[in-house]
């Protein structure tokens, strides 16, 4: 009857054969004494009631249930404190971003496609954007805010949805990738450009953030007189700056070919 009620105990010490068979010759309370003397904080691991009186053959049962109620117990507390962790660093909310001002990681933009100044339309602006991104993947990562202005106040992107036909954030999105995968390529979008929102005093932002590319991200730029041609952007300080053609070996091979 005895042998049903020890198989309810989880056996948590991991014995060696020899171990076991010398155990099994020893009285439990002489066993018992002498592992707590020898050793004080073993019971408690094994979570052994610490009562002597409860040892002897006679009281088993009374073990078994002290036992049970000990287990009980230790696996409530570790079950209690499983999730909780040392002090972290909180993530940047959006506020505390902006709040950073540029560097070499973040840059701001007030629009994609709509020019404050000229209050038009202006697809040239949306180079400039494309070179930030390229920048920021030519270099160590970042993040670039449109609809933010450079002093860090809140513009939204109201405008832009109405120069892009009226649309809402998903097809701003989509535009904005569409623009990406052209420039830099379906498999480096997907997996190094991560695009979200956020309303801030009642205004939409965008928020796109760049991971560091593994091959040059050279773009390719219209000039005023339509003629094409390719560049390298790198982020120094808080803008994107051509690479000059007689430096752009020596900056390859020091970023992506170390």
């Amino acid at each position: 009857m005895l042998y049903p009620l020890a198989q309810e105990i989880t056996n948590r010490a991991i014995l060696t054969e020899l171990g076991n068979r010398s155990k099994l010759a020893t009285d439990a309370a002489v066993y018992l004494t002498e592992i707590k003397s020898k050793y004080p904080n073993a019971l408690a691991l094994q979570s052994i009631p610490d009562d002597a009186e409860l040892w002897k053959i006679e009281n088993y049962q009374q073990f078994l249930q002290a036992r049970r109620e000990l287990l009980a117990k230790q696996l409530t507390e570790f079950l209690s404190n499983i999730t909780v962790t040392g002090n972290t660093t909180a993530p940047l909310t959006i506020n505390d971003l902006i709040a950073e001002g540029e560097s070499d990681g973040l840059e701001f933009k007030s629009s994609l496609r709509w020019d404050l100044k000229l209050g038009t339309i202006n697809k040239k602006l949306e180079e400039v954007v494309i070179k930030t991104v390229a920048a920021f993947g030519n270099s160590s990562g970042g993040s670039l805010l449109i609809g933010v202005d450079d002093d860090g106040n809140i513009l939204g992107l109201e405008n832009d949805y109405v120069a892009l036909g009226n649309i809402d954030s998903d097809k701003f999105q989509l535009h904005l990738l569409n623009l990406f995968n052209r420039q830099f390529g379906t498999a480096y979008v997907t997996g190094k450009i991560l695009i979200k929102f956020h309303s801030l005093d009642d205004k939409e932002i965008c928020q796109i953030d760049v991971l560091p590319a593994n091959e040059p991200l050279v773009i390719k730029v219209t000039d005023k007189n339509g003629q094409v041609s390719e560049k390298l952007y790198a982020r120094s300080g808080n803008s994107s700056q051509e690479i000059p053609l007689s430096e752009v070996n020596s900056y390859l091979k020091d970023r992506f070919h170390k």
